[in-house]
């Protein structure tokens, strides 16, 4: 045997990964493969090309680089004693990005054409790579995993962003004109201090004040407040009172008639001192029932958000209630379904019970569906969720009136790294992700798509009582 073939041998041998494998299948390998030299920045394999060969790395660095539009990032790196490439029974064609040397290395390159007999004469050789390859599957699937889950949360930030700012302009609004209306309503109340009204007038005075208090039966739209304004100020004027209370009195639910009885019991300079206390009071009472309404918004949101992210709960196993889980998802991406005005229903049957799973995957189960359904929709779509009970069984549907899905593509949109969006917006790995996790948590995925019905069925297993 020539000695460049017994120092490769040697080398084999000393490979942290293939240092089990008896010599005689080491001498196999070096007579069916070859060495390899890389500068760094060289390609070993390409994106969109078949991997060719089995990889040994020898000595050096190697990664790959995936490009999710913003620019190739380092996914996987692989060092001396790895194993990278085609692996005997993987199914991978194309890696999903080029696999670029970090520095000088040397490969011992197996090509896939040699596999079969591999296979059949080297069992321990074989064995080792099959465990090679679970190996990278989890490491790969568990870095993805992560990876698109960052990826969903970055791009629901946005949206929730949105969502927590207009109730916080609120707030601030509100607060600011608080201290106006406070200021007005201790004005006021001194001004009808000295007017020393009777008993009866005090009545009506009353009487006027429990009407602005009633809440609105509805919200009147902003050209309806508008109208309202300038008749309150047709009626101040046409009694000869101060125009400045008109806005503050279109906020309440006062009538004329209230109005009319009020300057039928007061008359002269007190009849404006108690229009303003009336008014400054009700309007101090609307900000503060205003400010209450976005915190509870705000706190409903941040239960929301909290509640997709299962951010204060062990990753385990456990009954999960569906009715929040879907309802916190569609929570946190309202904000996306407003910008195409896309109607979003809800709908549980009756009695539905628990499933058993993991509540922060079956979370983002949900958030990749509905997110994908709105993505699909036109303006002015609409998105349908359900979930029902079918015997031992819960099935989650998620439906859409978007064109479909092309009967070309149906068989691959679950693979990694295809998708059909513009680069940049999207991994291909939504879907991909979506089926591991069901089956994670015992379920199934399936659909059905033709133009204007696109529905994923996700069902999973209802928890046991005991």
């Amino acid at each position: 045997m020539p000695a460049a073939t017994e120092n490769l041998i040697d080398r084999l041998a000393e490979h942290r990964t293939l240092s089990t494998v008896p010599r005689s299948e080491l001498e196999w390998l070096a007579a069916h493969g070859s060495i390899r030299s890389l500068n760094t920045g060289d390609v070993l394999s390409r994106k969109g090309h078949q991997v060719e060969s089995l990889y040994i790395i020898l000595s050096g660095r190697l990664a790959i680089f995936l490009d999710r539009g913003d620019g190739p990032t380092k996914a996987v790196e692989w060092h001396e004693g790895d194993i990278t490439g085609i692996l005997p029974y993987s199914r991978l064609g194309g890696p999903p990005g080029n696999v670029i040397a970090q520095e000088q290395a040397e490969v011992f390159a197996v090509p896939r054409e040699v596999f079969p007999e591999m296979i059949r004469e080297c069992f321990e050789v074989t064995s080792v790579l099959v465990h090679t390859m679970l190996d990278r599957a989890r490491l790969f699937t568990s870095g993805e995993l992560q990876n698109e889950k960052m990826i969903s949360l970055g791009k629901l930030s946005a949206g929730l962003a949105h969502e927590l700012n207009n109730p916080a302009s609120a707030v601030e609004r509100c607060a600011s004109l608080l201290e106006e209306r406070l200021e007005a309503c201790e004005n006021a109340a001194r001004e009808l201090a000295a007017a020393k009204l009777s008993e009866a007038q005090s009545a009506v005075v009353e009487a006027v004040r429990a009407s602005c208090m009633e809440k609105p039966k509805v919200e009147l739209s902003p050209l309806d407040r508008m109208d309202r304004e300038e008749a309150i100020v047709e009626w101040l004027v046409k009694h000869g009172l101060d125009t400045a209370n008109a806005s503050m009195l279109a906020d309440t639910q006062v009538t004329f008639g209230a109005l009319e009885k009020l300057v039928a019991a007061v008359e002269g300079p007190a009849l404006n001192a108690v229009i303003r206390w009336a008014a400054a009071g009700c309007a101090v009472r609307g900000l503060t029932s205003q400010i209450e309404g976005c915190a509870m918004r705000i706190s409903s949101l941040v239960t929301a958000m909290k509640g997709f992210t299962h951010m204060d709960q062990a990753n385990v196993a456990e009954p999960v209630d569906l009715h929040p889980s879907l309802e916190h998802t569609l929570a946190v991406l309202r904000a996306k379904a407003r910008e195409k005005s896309a109607e979003v229903t809800l709908d549980f049957g009756a009695e539905l019970p628990k499933v058993r799973g993991f509540a922060a995957e079956l979370s983002q189960i949900w958030g990749n569906l509905v997110d994908n359904a709105l993505d699909a929709v036109a303006e002015g779509g609409r998105v349908d969720v359900s979930a029902a009970r079918n015997g031992e069984h819960v099935v989650v549907r998620i439906g859409d009136d978007g064109p479909g899905i092309p009967q070309e593509i149906r068989s691959r949109i679950f693979d990694p790294f295809f998708t059909t969006k513009p680069m940049g917006q999207a991994t291909g790995l939504g879907l991909d992700i979506v089926r591991r996790l069901v089956r994670h948590n015992e379920g199934t995925i399936e659909f059905d798509s033709q133009p204007g019905q696109t529905e994923f069925r996700v069902t999973l297993p209802v928890a046991s009582e005991s």
